[in-house]
């Protein structure tokens, strides 16, 4: 299997994000999500802030060494860490969301910030360090995160899409090597798990079953991996 270069798959990635909302009316933009309280417009909205923040950090190249990777940066992100930090972003965004004058105008936005962080990531030093949430990164980890974030997300729009696309290849085997880094190393996943699935009860947005925690053992109390 040959390596992901870390910019094509956030390009992809972001990309296939693209292709989820760019067809959608107004009403389609209204659609519930994974994300609890938000629809699809609210989880893009909080997308974009993501694609934003990649912007800054690749402009705003630091010293290392790192102090996390594309693995330990989401330790801080396990469940239950932060409820009511996570209640006031929650609110926050569908309060920004719902201050565009129709949900397709964050579509308009989205599709021009998308691909400058693709662009800006692909222009970045790949030896270089960059500072994003109070933590420094190597700038491949950073779009390694992004990418990983964005395909959860992904997977969290088109709950209610069944005709949408689904996240490609390559950012797809980025988020779920973060999902194995995660992971205690004894442990493997399930054998009848796809890699979408495994990403899905990764993160708690499908619940295991009991064949699941059979399956996982001792390392079923780790899920979910991170929120």
């Amino acid at each position: 299997m040959s390596p992901i270069r870390q910019h094509e798959a956030l390009a992809q990635a972001y990309d296939g994000i693209t292709a989820v909302v760019t067809p959608l009316d107004d009403d389609g933009l209204q659609r519930a999500t994974r994300c609890r309280g938000w629809l699809v417009a609210d989880l893009l909205f909080h997308v974009l802030c993501d694609a934003q923040r990649a912007l800054v950090a690749l402009a705003s190249p630091v010293p290392g060494p790192a102090d996390v990777d594309d693995v330990s940066y989401w330790r801080a992100f396990t469940p239950g860490g932060d409820d009511e930090a996570d209640a006031k972003h929650a609110w926050w965004a569908r309060r920004s969301a719902a201050a565009f004058d129709r949900p397709t105008g964050l579509v308009r936005i989205w599709s021009d910030t998308a691909p400058a962080a693709a662009r800006a990531a692909a222009a970045a030093d790949p030896d270089g360090h960059v500072t994003t949430q109070g933590h420094v990164l190597r700038v491949p980890d950073l779009l390694a995160t992004l990418t990983t974030e964005a395909v959860v997300h992904h997977l969290d729009l088109v709950v209610e899409l069944p005709d949408a696309p689904q996240p490609a290849a390559d950012p797809t085997r980025v988020a779920v090597t973060t999902m194995d880094g995660l992971l205690p190393d004894e442990a493997v996943r399930p054998a009848g798990w796809d890699d979408h699935e495994y990403l899905l009860k990764a993160t708690g947005r499908v619940p295991l079953t009991d064949r699941d925690r059979f399956e996982l053992g001792e390392a079923a109390g780790w899920f979910p991996l991170l929120g």
